[in-house]
């Protein structure tokens, strides 16, 4: 499991990511509690994920959706806590979402993307039941909530991630 990821490289550790998304590695308590919070089991992928590096702005922040519609960009990942704005039970955590913005009820929030909360990214448990393994979603706000999948799992969802100039995106802008 991200045997093939050079955790240094993958993350673009800025100021800004140091302030809003990147936490100390969580513990086994902390991942209990914020798991009873949330209601949802974490994904052991997810769990080795942020135990490596807790949240953060990633360097490929492109995701190819399953059905091949406009890719997704990541502006960070949620890590495991609640102390900093942008982790799971943070301030702009899942409730956040689900309670301002209105959000479905399908599972945890675990990335923002560059749309500023029109669109988010969530691990989705409405297939798998909150202790199975979910695939991984955005949805989009501006279209009436619509759900895309972006991968089968966490770890699916991870090796997925290119840069815009892998995907051909750079020449768009």
């Amino acid at each position: 499991m991200f045997d093939n990821i050079d955790i240094n490289e993958f993350w673009n550790d800025n100021e800004y990511a140091m302030k809003e998304y990147v936490s100390d590695p969580p513990s086994d308590e902390l991942i209990s509690e914020v798991e009873r919070e949330l209601g949802y089991k974490l994904p052991a992928s997810y769990i080795r994920f942020m135990k490596m590096h807790n949240g953060g702005i990633p360097r490929k922040a492109y995701c190819q959706p399953v059905d091949g519609s406009f890719p997704v960009a990541v502006e960070g990942f949620y890590g495991i806590g609640r102390e900093k704005a942008n982790t799971l039970c943070g301030e702009m955590g899942t409730a956040f979402w689900l309670e301002e913005w209105e959000y479905p009820a399908i599972g945890v929030v675990i990335c923002d993307t560059i749309s500023a909360g029109h669109d988010m990214i969530f691990l989705d448990y409405t297939q798998c039941g909150r202790d199975g393994e979910p695939c991984v979603v955005d949805v989009d706000q501006e279209a009436d909530y619509r759900i895309v999948r972006l991968a089968d799992t966490f770890e699916a969802f991870i090796g997925k991630l290119s840069s815009a100039e892998e995907l051909g995106l750079d020449q768009l802008f």
